[in-house]
């Protein structure tokens, strides 16, 4: 079986991710080509994937201009640069595997899967690894058996952590819409992907409130700077920039995002310079910090979903009330309750290897075995599932934004 010749667009954190992913499973792919526009990122993948300098690009828009050169694209760019790389690279015969979320418009999502059906048997493979997670699938699997009844109401929790709020969605890429996208999108797209993978239901209608509250000026603290380097208040501060990304294991995530040298003198200059160093209540960031949807589903299912950054983020909880029992998943242990008899069975998971608990690699897996198969049955997050559940959280965004209930056959 030849492997599969890839293409990465976009090197980042989650780009960087995908390449180690494909490295796992090299009888079956290997990373052929790269398209990134910081130079140090760009070179040291080059590098790092040994690529033929004829096979790197200074970004996208290089790429897509060429005719097709390798079997698939990866599309790991920042959230508003997917749909125009996307829609390219399937018209130029290209199998995708594309960053969750689609794109930064409901329009948009809706171009990506038209293009796929254009495409002539595209294969196209949506990163919502939260369906391939250990222990969210053996839920899943247990609401399917009906092993609680018939579900009537789900409750999920997504406590994003103070410090990766103040790092990603403050400081950092996805802190302000007008770079990225509003904040359910680019953080919680997944979570409402899975409720609505774990209902298996259409959604009916939803609800929303969120709200910006903590991480403003008007919330700065007497006496700090606008930046770490030069505030008064550091030392004793809980969101110091030199103690998270100049003091402590540069190599690692969230300090490693900071420069692509690790080094102490470059990590200061970054935070001196950049925007890690920034005050976290004196940035542009826009998106709002805390956010609940109510969702109606067919079969009057009802499911809450809660974003929240004021955690210190122990993973996502989730509790499914089924008419025999009850099932709560609470980071690495899954309960189930049962009514009739009063046991308890509880599930305790191993811990896995790979980000998001082993799920992105099992996704990057599932994809690579389409491409060599040419069937798609089990890829479970397509382009035409992942755009019907992309609509549910563009309705509750505008639920949000305009305090009502929207329904999605309006969308």
């Amino acid at each position: 079986m030849k492997p599969k010749t890839i293409a990465i667009l976009g090197v980042g954190d989650r780009g960087k991710m995908f390449g180690n992913a494909i490295q796992l499973y090299s009888h079956l792919a290997k990373v052929v080509a790269v398209a990134e526009p910081r130079q140090a990122y760009r070179e040291d993948f080059a590098r790092e994937y040994a690529l033929d300098p004829a096979m790197v690009f200074t970004d996208w828009r290089e790429f897509i201009s060429k005719p097709k050169m390798c079997d698939a694209v990866v599309i790991s760019t920042m959230d508003q640069d997917h749909v125009t790389p996307a829609v390219a690279c399937l018209k130029l015969g290209y199998d995708l595997m594309l960053e969750k979320p689609m794109a930064t418009t409901l329009e948009d999502c809706r171009a990506i899967e038209a293009a796929q059906r254009a495409s002539n048997g595209g294969i196209v493979a949506v990163c919502h690894s939260l369906r391939y997670v250990k222990n969210m699938r053996t839920l899943r699997d247990m609401v399917v058996s009906g092993a609680i009844g018939r579900v009537m109401t789900v409750d999920q929790l997504e406590p994003v952590g103070l410090f990766h709020q103040a790092h990603s969605f403050v400081r950092g890429n996805w802190g302000n819409e007008g770079r990225s996208t509003f904040m359910l999108l680019a953080k919680s797209c997944h979570d409402i992907d899975y409720t609505s993978y774990l209902v298996n239901q259409p959604c009916l209608s939803v609800m929303s409130y969120g709200h910006l509250s903590f991480f403003t000026r008007a919330n700065a603290p007497a006496g700090s700077g606008e930046r770490c380097t030069a505030c008064a208040i550091e030392p004793t501060c809980e969101f110091t920039a030199i103690k998270q990304y100049v003091q402590g294991d540069r190599t690692q995530w969230p300090a490693a995002i900071v420069s692509a040298d690790h080094s102490y003198e470059a990590h200061l200059q970054a935070i001196k310079t950049g925007p890690y160093g920034r005050c976290v209540w004196k940035c542009d960031n826009d998106v709002v910090d805390h956010q609940v949807v109510a969702m109606q589903f067919a079969d009057d299912i009802t499911v809450t979903f809660t974003m929240t950054g004021f955690s210190h983020g122990l993973g996502r909880q989730i509790r499914v009330h089924g008419t025999k029992g009850e099932l709560r998943l609470v980071n690495e242990q899954l309960t189930m309750y049962t009514f009739a008899t009063g046991d308890t069975q509880t599930i305790t998971f191993g811990e896995e290897a790979g980000s998001h608990g082993g799920g992105d690699q099992r996704v990057v897996r599932e994809w690579l075995l389409a491409l060599h198969s040419r069937d798609d049955s089990q890829i479970v997050a397509n382009a035409q599932e992942s755009l019907k559940t992309h609509t549910i959280v563009f309705a509750a965004e505008q639920s949000r934004r305009q305090g009502r209930v929207v329904k999605i056959a309006e969308m």
